[in-house]
């Protein structure tokens, strides 16, 4: 069963028990006054099925306005705005439906006056208040454990992504092209060589220290993005063409380390290399203030050919660490592009200005 399965079928035992036992204690008062008879049971029955209604309504509305994410200072007021408005809203249904349904016999004293609707609005105010605060105290319990989870989730996403890095960048394969091309530019181009130098210690250098933080900033990203591309081209030489194209207002914002590393690694490795004529990368990245995303696009030579129940570690290990960082709010696709013939485009979402999860920044306090 899946957790939201779990926690659907715990919400829904929890209401329909509260709201029981809640009817049971009312017929315990009818009998202890010794009032009880049909007409109160039926009424007890109306008032439960009522309130188990409103709530499930305030329940919906609280998640849909994002009530869970409010701090306390801002919640409050609106928990006793909508208790209250439950609370009259309830005692409008049941004095509506006693009135011209059950038709109250004058042996119970007929129809209640005003002042006593007012009290059982108050009471049931009450009730409400309660079940809010039961509400949101086992969510915020919920949401404090799964903090301790994503945590872990995190640590253990950032620790696979390193060594899913050093190999794939500390390799003998990778060193060893790299090492040889710049061998024979040592005597013919002694000055590009020593630049494909700087390329390759400023591309394990990040490689080695991408764990220092778990968000760079894209201009940075972009910088280890460039040596990889040179040192690509020094092998791949006129089979690879490629252009950066990035608003400045972009480079500030934070992302994974080795996101758009891995992007354009993929699309080298398994658009362009296996291609004798080789092929082209563009990447475009573009902040939407009206949005508030980074829109990231890396479009390249080839064909993508997805196997269902299959997806490569690096893809996998990215989009957990994305969901885990940002949440809802990023996204990462790869999809073949419906405008041209041989392209895939992979397309990358995420917030402008992003916090860790409120679960983490709790689980640190």
């Amino acid at each position: 069963m899946s957790r939201i399965s779990a926690r659907k079928r715990l919400y829904w035992t929890l209401q329909l028990t509260g709201w029981s036992l809640y009817g049971v204690v009312g017929i315990v008062f009818f009998v202890i006054y010794g009032r009880l008879n049909i007409y109160f049971v039926g009424v007890e029955l109306l008032v439960i099925s009522t309130l188990l209604l409103l709530s499930h309504l305030l329940r919906n509305y609280i998640h849909r306005h994002g009530w869970l994410q409010l701090s306390i200072g801002r919640l409050l007021p609106r928990v006793l705005l909508g208790t209250a408005l439950v609370s009259v809203v309830c005692q409008v249904i049941v004095g509506t439906l006693v009135t011209f349904v059950l038709r109250p016999p004058a042996s119970v004293g007929g129809t209640a006056n005003w002042q006593q609707y007012i009290g059982y609005a108050l009471q049931t105010d009450f009730v409400m208040w309660m079940w809010c605060a039961f509400y949101f105290g086992l969510h915020y319990l919920d949401s404090y454990k799964q903090a301790d989870v994503d945590k872990w989730k995190l640590a253990a996403a950032v620790q696979e992504a390193e060594m899913r890095t050093l190999k794939a960048q500390i390799n003998p394969h990778f060193m060893f092209n790299g090492l040889n091309n710049i061998r024979a530019l040592v005597m013919e181009d002694p000055a590009r060589a020593r630049d494909m130098i700087t390329h390759l210690s400023d591309l394990l250098r990040y490689s080695i220290q991408l764990n220092s933080a778990e968000r760079v900033p894209l201009g940075r990203e972009l910088e280890i993005v460039e040596h990889y591309l040179q040192l690509e081209a020094l092998q791949l030489e006129e089979r690879l063409t490629y252009s950066l194209d990035v608003d400045p207002a972009a480079l500030p914002v934070l992302i994974p380390p080795m996101t758009l590393q891995l992007l354009v690694e993929n699309a080298i490795k398994h658009g362009i290399s296996p291609r004798p004529a080789g092929g082209f990368i563009t990447l475009t990245a573009q902040p939407d203030a009206g949005t508030g995303q980074l829109h990231v696009v890396v479009r390249n030579t080839g064909r993508f050919e997805p196997r269902p129940g299959y997806e490569g570690v690096g893809l996998r290990n990215a989009r957990e660490r994305l969901q885990l960082l940002f949440g809802a709010s990023a996204r990462l696709r790869i999809a073949n592009d419906p405008t041209g013939p041989d392209t895939v485009v992979a397309t990358l979402e995420l917030p402008l200005a992003a916090p860790l999860p409120e679960s983490l920044l709790r689980a640190a306090v």
